[in-house]
């Protein structure tokens, strides 16, 4: 394991026992939990996208905005559902938000998963093609958006524009140098993996995926990882690809925590259904002693395969107690599993 970062959901709720109740105090603590996350030596702050819910949405502000408060910390997302994308917009927020924070973006995108409304994505204007489902029309959206990456000319420049023009077809701007080599895809299955490692993305693998083969869920993932990393050597890429996975890792080492994640009931995969009746196992979360997690974590082979894990937090515990979360397992825990 090379890399650590946190993944945050950035749910908010108007409740008394939550410390997130809204859509601003979850922007402005997510910005503060990467500038408290930098400090402690974490390598990476990544963020979900969902829409229509109380969540974070749209991620090209928020990010911007840590890139301009940070200076190493790497700025992500884990995943943005490009089924409500324009590729050409999100080409030009994406390169923007990159050059603010110095070339720090890891952007993981993927078709998007089960959303709060149904075909939501049409709210934005976006309609399937003939013949397309929503997830065929978001890896179509995600093909155009990494081919606009390259920053190749392409479109017609006015013969009498507004400014002067540099020679030959436009691209978008700004352009960002190197962000290409920096898209992630998120994969449910084995085949989307080995999709996009053919096109040259980098891999993001959650704590679901569709159940292939019945197996534990971190050896389905792991089995996802090798299965990528055979199909990019095969591809003939000249670069080494990263692979992060996620999970939900708790080290209990005061009463807060304890309290909070010691009762236990998590320490199994669990199966259900997204996309109709298509089965997924969902991967387990870990809480315990130190000694204990670290003896757990090793036997998860998944972990084992990636570079880089993203630990999911409970926002609305509030910065402070994240920012605890996190230490504990970068001083009690990562050390022991190979982490710097």
């Amino acid at each position: 394991m090379k890399k650590i970062a946190f993944l945050s959901f950035g749910h908010w709720t108007a409740s008394p026992q939550s410390q997130t109740q809204s859509a601003a105090d979850t922007l402005l603590q997510s910005i503060d939990l990467a500038v408290e996350a930098e400090r402690l030596g974490m390598d990476g702050a990544y963020f979900r996208v969902h829409h229509f819910a109380r969540q974070l949405a749209s991620p090209f502000p928020l990010l911007a905005a840590v890139g301009a408060k940070t200076r190493k910390i790497e700025i992500g997302t884990a995943v943005i559902d490009m089924r409500y994308e324009n590729p050409h917009y999100m080409a030009e927020d994406a390169g923007a938000a990159d050059l603010i924070a110095g070339g720090r973006l890891q952007l993981g995108i993927s078709r998007g998963s089960p959303e709060q409304v149904i075909d939501g994505w049409g709210y934005f204007g976006y309609t399937p093609g003939k013949g397309e489902s929503g997830a065929d029309m978001g890896r179509r959206h995600a093909k155009e958006f990494f081919e606009l990456l390259r920053g190749k000319g392409f479109a017609q420049p006015n013969p009498r524009p507004m400014f002067p023009n540099p020679p030959g077809l436009l691209r978008l701007e700004p352009y960002s140098e190197g962000l290409r080599d920096r898209i992630w895809w998120g994969a449910g299955s084995n085949a989307t993996a080995v999709w996009a490692a053919r096109l040259g993305m980098n891999l993001q693998s959650s704590t679901l995926k569709f159940d292939e083969t019945g197996e534990p869920f971190h050896i389905q993932q792991a089995a996802q990882i090798r299965a990528f990393r055979a199909a990019w050597k095969e591809a003939g890429h000249s670069r080494t690809p990263r692979v992060s996975v996620s999970r939900s890792i708790f080290a209990l080492i005061d009463d807060r925590d304890r309290a909070y994640f010691g009762r236990g009931g998590e320490e199994q995969d669990k199966i259900g259904f997204i996309d109709g009746n298509r089965q997924a196992v969902f991967g387990r979360g870990y809480a315990a002693e130190p000694d204990a997690l670290i003896e757990e974590l090793r036997k998860d082979e998944a972990i084992t395969e990636a570079d880089t894990l993203l630990l999911t937090v409970p926002n609305q515990l509030g910065v402070a107690y994240n920012a605890h979360v996190l230490e504990a397992i970068l001083t009690t825990v990562a050390p022991a599993l190979g982490w710097r």
